[in-house]
């Protein structure tokens, strides 16, 4: 009998994964799983178990199954990057925003996405190191990280686009200036910026990525924000990021590919990664673990275009 090992957060997003636990185990009981449940008991749980299933019982199960918020998923993923013998994963997003979810074409609903896993196929995925841990699809800090999480879903679904220039408008007054120097592919950057990502997919919180990107060539999206001298300068480069459909505003944005990269700053900077805190940090380096995990994904391709 094939064998899966379910990993869920019961307080993941508003606890829903709950109410549909019995109905996910009975799918998957019919489709001829044997299924072993471990709900998540505290932080870094997820990252335990993900590793020590891997190292002590590969043999036994076909896959991890998750589901959590983008932070569970970043904790098996830790976890399983921290084993030679990595299981393939299966995700049921059941957070609050769930940008990963989207990057593989697993539909928002537990049911949808169990179905969508069940007939898909393996993809090799790329996974960030930064620093000593692990990433799937963003690191970022300073002005626009809480914009793209804190940004109401109500306030998105009417004024779309526009929600996030309202809603980086209020954080201007308490917006940082940071100084650093980036290094990448021999190339030497010094300069002011307010805001950074490193990214490998097609959402943030709902903010679009730049142009194309591919879940496997070995590549990050990184983009960086200048600081800007007035309010309007920030707005236009702001809606370049937020609308696809303009010109990337080069003179106050950067952007470019590369698979590792490193950044210094003269003071501690607060990170994010996978949505979740990444502390304090002065150094940091990230480079692209190409093809590191094989997530189940609809049977389709997942390298994608970030569109509309």
């Amino acid at each position: 009998m094939k064998k899966v090992y379910f990993i869920y957060n019961p307080h993941s997003g508003k606890g829903t994964i709950k109410s549909k636990l019995s109905d996910i185990i009975d799918v998957l009981t019919k489709s001829g799983y044997e299924v072993t449940v471990h709900p998540t008991q505290c932080r870094f749980d997820a990252s335990h178990m993900a590793k020590k299933i891997s190292e002590t019982s590969s043999d036994i199960y076909d896959f991890i199954l998750c589901s959590g918020g983008d932070g569970t998923l970043n904790e098996v993923i830790n976890g399983l990057m921290n084993t030679e013998n990595r299981l393939p994963v299966a995700y049921i997003p059941s957070g609050t925003t769930n940008d990963f979810a989207h990057s593989l074409n697993i539909p928002s609903d537990a049911e949808k996405a169990l179905k969508a896993i069940l007939s898909g196929k393996q993809y090799p995925v790329d996974i960030g190191s930064f620093n000593d841990r692990y990433f799937t699809y963003i690191a970022a800090f300073g002005a626009l990280t809480e914009v793209s999480y804190e940004t109401p879903q109500q306030t998105k679904n009417v004024f779309g686009h526009a929600a996030y220039i309202l809603q980086g408008l209020r954080h201007i007054k308490n917006i940082r200036s940071y100084n650093l120097t980036i290094t990448h592919d021999g190339n030497t950057i010094t300069d002011e910026f307010i805001f950074g990502m490193i990214s490998n997919t097609a959402y943030v919180g709902g903010l679009l990525s730049l142009g194309e990107f591919s879940l496997d060539d070995g590549m990050y999206e990184v983009t960086l924000i200048k600081t800007p001298e007035t309010l309007l300068e920030f707005q236009k480069a702001l809606s370049s990021l937020i609308n696809i459909s303009e010109a990337i505003d080069t003179e106050h944005v950067k952007f470019f590919k590369t698979s590792d990269i490193k950044i210094v700053c003269n003071s501690e900077i607060m990170w994010t990664i996978d949505g979740e805190c990444g502390g304090d940090q002065r150094n940091v380096h990230i480079y692209n673990n190409q093809k590191a995990l094989s997530f189940i994904s609809p049977g389709k391709d997942i390298t994608a275009e970030a569109s509309e």
